[in-house]
């Protein structure tokens, strides 16, 4: 497909989204940028949420997966939906009843401003990490379809790329994202049903045969009940999904802060809810488009590259679709990337400012903290870029990988925090609470290599994530006060 098809093409689609930016972005302040002035209409909320959950790398990823591991990944899609649920009737009546703009201020009122600071940037590294890893396989798509063709380097790909976020996202932040992210979710799905069609068309099925070619392949099994030591086990995959969830989504800013901009609580609860449904269908033809891919690669002797994370570019862009598949696999991984990074891109920027520079609580004009909000988005889209930048100097995706999954680490030390302040009504020593949540990730590397090796083969998938929050719990535990029994906020959970 010619270089200059594709960039028509996404000269078209950021201009709509800068169009959605210019109506959104005018009369701006911190609170649009924040919360959005808690505005947000919850059914635009949850399709956003939609398109930020499901990353490049899921877009891409998912599809592949399916010819190593089947349709197991619907086990933990399962749990999700119950990790959903909690955050709907747990999480949000928490954020909502304090009024909260960053959620880690929760654990400045509950435990101190060192278990506030750690809880905070523990979520600044994950996210960093994360969205540069997500941009860097979008980047690296667009790099070898586009811009090598003409002799663009990648280091100029990533700024251009950084600062097309940067100015849509700069003035309206959440209030911009919820519409611009809702905008990218509708991409994303239309390219992915699009792509579902044109191979149905090629391998000339019906509807019904594709329902019956899958299911007679030897991708369609869902459950695995059969050998614990799996990744694939059902009950590893379906509760480590629930904790995923809870801590993914519910205890990380980007997420949650599309949800803290609905009008109350009751729109928050009602966007998660269905948030929730939406997200079993849509994987699941995600995955069902893998099997389609896998078997139409079978039919034309096409030779499936090793990382299976290649099948679904390759088949889009090499000339075994139709043109129009292309151009949508370009626009859905475009859309993909964007719905998450923007959204993180401005979560950062509300951690950083709020949580770090307490910027909320300087004695600043409105028009010195709209300033320095500035700033601070500039200065997070240039770390980004950065890490990005270095990511594709490393040359090795195995290394990048590791760098990722260790940025997963971290996340289990919110969970332990978190749990702590909902499940106990304990003080701790706050000023510890840092060198707990160092330790926990580090213990759970090690775990993480030994595992196999004293256990027989167990491989260990994400309950480590499980692991790492008893972890964090259990030292958080030791460091409680023996002297006080009730906490700043009382550590009362709401019915579910």
């Amino acid at each position: 497909m010619s270089p200059l098809l594709i960039i028509i093409v996404l000269l078209a689609y950021f201009g709509s989204l800068f169009i959605i930016s210019y109506f959104t972005g005018r009369n701006a302040n911190n609170e649009s940028f924040f919360i959005g002035n808690r505005r947000s209409p919850w059914y635009l909320v949850a399709i956003a949420m939609v398109g930020t959950s499901i990353s490049g790398v899921t877009f891409i990823s998912v599809p592949g997966e399916v010819g190593i591991n089947q349709f197991a990944y619907m086990q933990m899609v399962i749990g999700f939906f119950f990790g959903y649920l909690f955050i709907a009737r747990v999480l949000l009546p928490i954020y909502y009843k304090y009024n909260l703009t960053s959620i880690y201020t929760y654990l400045e009122n509950r435990f101190g401003r060192t278990s506030y600071k750690t809880g905070s940037a523990f979520f600044l590294l994950s996210r960093i990490i994360g969205c540069s890893f997500r941009l860097f396989l979008m980047t690296s798509v667009l790099q070898l379809a586009v811009f090598d063709a003409w002799g663009i380097p990648f280091e100029i790909t990533v700024i251009v790329i950084i600062t097309l976020i940067l100015l849509y996202t700069f003035k309206g932040g959440i209030r911009t994202i919820v519409w611009t992210d809702t905008l990218q979710t509708i991409f994303m799905v239309g390219a992915l049903i699009i792509t579902i069609i044109a191979v149905k068309n090629s391998l000339g099925l019906s509807l019904s045969g594709v329902v019956g070619e899958i299911r007679n392949s030897e991708y369609a099994r869902m459950w695995f009940f059969d050998n614990p030591t799996e990744k694939t086990f059902f009950w590893k995959q379906f509760l480590s999904g629930i904790f995923i969830t809870i801590v993914m989504t519910g205890l990380d800013q980007d997420m949650m802060q599309k949800n803290l901009s609905c009008r109350n609580l009751r729109d928050a609860q009602k966007n998660m809810y269905w948030y929730g449904f939406a997200f079993l269908p849509i994987n699941l033809l995600f995955m069902s488009l893998g099997a389609l891919l896998y078997i139409f690669a079978a039919r034309n002797g096409i030779q499936v590259p090793t990382q299976t994370d290649n099948l679904y570019p390759m088949l889009a862009t090499q000339g075994y679709l139709p043109v129009a598949v292309t151009v949508l696999f370009i626009v859905g991984l475009v859309a993909a990337a964007y719905s998450s990074a923007d959204s993180a891109l401005t979560a950062l920027t509300t951690a950083f400012s709020i949580d770090i520079l307490d910027i909320e609580k300087q004695n600043l004009t409105e028009e010195e903290r709209i300033k320095l909000r500035k700033k601070v988005h500039i200065g997070i889209a240039i770390v980004v870029a950065i890490v990005i930048i270095i990511f594709n100097r490393l040359n090795d995706r195995s290394v990048i990988s590791a760098i990722y999954t260790i940025a997963g680490y971290t996340y289990g030390p919110l969970l332990g925090l978190y749990a702590f302040g909902l499940f106990t009504k304990k003080q701790i020593r706050d000023s510890l609470v840092w060198i707990v949540c160092v330790t926990s990730p580090i213990i759970c590397v090690f775990i993480n290599k030994i595992t196999p090796v004293l256990f027989n083969g167990y491989q260990m998938g994400y309950e480590l994530l499980i692991i790492n929050g008893l972890l964090t719990f259990i030292g958080l535990w030791l460091l409680r006060k023996k002297d006080a029994s009730h906490a700043t906020i009382k550590a009362d959970i709401p019915s579910i």
